[in-house]
């Protein structure tokens, strides 16, 4: 479970305040699976745990969801496991190609359970809007040589009328509104993919009792109290450069409202319904 506070922090009203912040996370988390999630008493399987990567030194688990920080997530825990000294280093490839991060998934039945059952889990989560309007601005606006061909070219020509054959070839040029066609469609030309995975799929909340549940609207905050629980190196904080596109400026609430205001009322009611559980489980108002 979470590490408990020291004595010296049990006076500090800020430790303390983010220490029931905590407590009343996974409270809210506990009781949404226990309303609507049958299954969790199911065997955890290597699958449940793939997103997760490992960090032996310090004894965290750590469950990646993509675009709530977690490029930054993985430089700290390269620098935790001794891997680099700064987290300045860290190129972004290196960080998302290096495979210097174990995974849960690559250890045995026991090497998974025992990690589960003694090291400090936790994850960060995003507002769910923001968090797929991210994913699409940083995959569709730029160019990308896998989105594009695989995602792009798909989504245009099931969902664009008299799309050219240009847009056709490429899979470049990608509106919001064919996205979210595609997102909604129970017969997808193209599987999901995990940059808008619901966090209840990616992370599998009930059936793994995460420790600690951080929010990337508060992320410098929170982070930087999770790495104070574990005893992490004092001079090691989270880094707060962008790591992609950095000079353009960060989804906001106002951005991701402009975005889903090209879309019809049923559409946004159905992209809702779609992180329903998101937004519940880590209480988030609805948009």
């Amino acid at each position: 479970s979470l590490p408990t506070l020291k004595s010296e922090d049990k006076n500090n009203n800020k430790w303390q305040s983010l220490y029931q912040i905590q407590g009343e996370r996974k409270r809210i988390m506990r009781e949404t699976c226990s309303k609507y999630k049958s299954n969790n008493r199911r065997i955890i399987t290597p699958y449940h745990v793939s997103r997760i990567f490992v960090e032996d030194k310090y004894r965290v688990l750590y469950c990646e969801v993509p675009k709530a920080g977690c490029s930054n997530w993985k430089r700290v825990l390269m620098v935790l496991n001794g891997l680099a000294s700064s987290t300045r280093d860290i190129q972004h490839n290196t960080v998302h190609y290096g495979n210097y991060l174990k995974r849960l998934d690559g250890f045995d039945h026991k090497g998974i359970y025992h990690r589960l059952n003694t090291y400090t889990k936790m994850l960060f989560v995003r507002e769910p809007f923001e968090k797929l309007v991210s994913a699409f601005r940083d995959k569709f606006e730029h160019p990308n040589n896998y989105y594009h061909p695989v995602f792009g070219k798909a989504i245009i020509s099931r969902y664009r009328v008299n799309a050219t054959k240009e847009a056709l070839r490429t899979g470049s040029g990608v509106k919001f509104k064919e996205f979210i066609q595609y997102l909604l469609d129970v017969h997808r030309p193209v599987g999901m993919d995990i940059h808008w995975d619901h966090v209840n799929r990616l992370c599998s909340p009930c059936l793994i009792d995460y420790d600690f549940v951080g929010k990337f609207e508060s992320m410098e905050e929170d982070a930087n109290f999770f790495l104070h629980l574990i005893g992490a190196p004092q001079n090691l904080t989270f880094p707060k450069f962008k790591d992609r596109h950095s000079n353009e400026e960060r989804t906001t609430t106002k951005i991701t409202q402009q975005y889903f205001a090209q879309l019809s009322p049923s559409q946004r009611q159905q992209s809702y319904d779609f992180y329903y559980m998101d937004y519940l489980m880590f209480n988030y108002s609805k948009p």
